[in-house]
């Protein structure tokens, strides 16, 4: 029973010298392990229904999508269709169908896919974005003549309006467009895993494929077409869900405040 008590006592002894001996490390690093949910991120853009709901010269629906590359990388894409009525006047003043110069409706889907880049740093447990980033689009669609009038300086067969005309009347299919974006926008998650975003876009026209004596004045996707011009702008604002996927887990090392230095020994007399 001596031994093992007299035992003891010198373990006690040998671990309370080490410790003692034993640097204490005022500056350790404390290290903070957080998952973050990796998956698919799908939804609506918002306005292009509203749009639908206050114009009746307009539908259109598009759905967004994102898929988390790495922690600050994304895929992208956007799908949609668009369809739209559009009538060039010939004054102002004039409201009706029957002041239009001519009138024509623009029908098609298409597609968008790239990727965002996010540049805002987020604090642990938030998932929003500020990003940049790129597209490559491409748009079917087809362009309906409506109705339109010979523009003649001669009025003497029409004096009160231009001759209306019938030979160009109809739809021509098998129309196409492609063309470049650059987006910014942001996401921000309102509720878990819930976001709202909003984006402009700036487009730059890279094919154009016009129907014969005619030409492509909105294609769905790209907005307006204007003369002398490849450029075209365009938004949404979207409501997308988070479907997770997996999780990664990253560490972040937080410094601990460092130790206090020693004063220097300064002698009585100098004091």
């Amino acid at each position: 029973m001596s031994r093992f008590f007299i035992s003891s006592l010198f373990i006690l002894f040998a671990v309370s010298v080490y410790g003692q001996n034993s640097p204490i490390n005022l500056n350790k690093k404390d290290t903070v392990t957080y998952k973050q949910p990796y998956g698919i991120r799908v939804g609506i853009d918002l306005s292009r229904p509203l749009i639908s709901f206050l114009e009746d010269n307009y539908t259109g629906l598009e759905f967004v999508g994102d898929y988390r590359l790495t922690q600050d990388l994304y895929l992208a894409g956007e799908l949609g269709n668009e369809k739209k009525s559009i009538g060039v006047r010939l004054g102002i003043d004039e409201k009706s169908v029957d002041g239009e110069l001519y009138n024509f409706t623009a029908s098609g889907s298409y597609i968008k896919l790239g990727i965002d880049y996010n540049t805002y740093g987020n604090w642990y447990g938030e998932q929003n974005m500020i990003y940049v980033g790129g597209r490559y689009a491409f748009s079917t669609f087809s362009q309906t003549l409506n109705n339109y009038k010979i523009f003649n300086t001669d009025r003497y067969w029409s004096p009160d309006d231009f001759t209306p005309g019938t030979e160009q009347l109809g739809e021509f299919s098998g129309l196409n467009a492609s063309w470049l974006e650059f987006v910014v926008g942001i996401k921000a998650e309102i509720v878990k895993n819930l976001y709202f975003g909003a984006s402009a876009r700036l487009g730059f026209l890279v094919t154009n494929k016009n129907p014969e004596n005619f030409r492509n004045l909105f294609i769905p996707g790209f907005n307006k077409v204007t003369d002398g011009s490849r450029f075209g702008v365009g938004y949404n604002y979207s409501i997308s869900y988070l479907i997770p996927l997996y999780k990664k887990a990253k560490t972040a090392s937080k410094e601990t405040v460092p130790a206090p230095q020693p004063e220097p020994n300064i002698p009585e007399e100098q004091k």
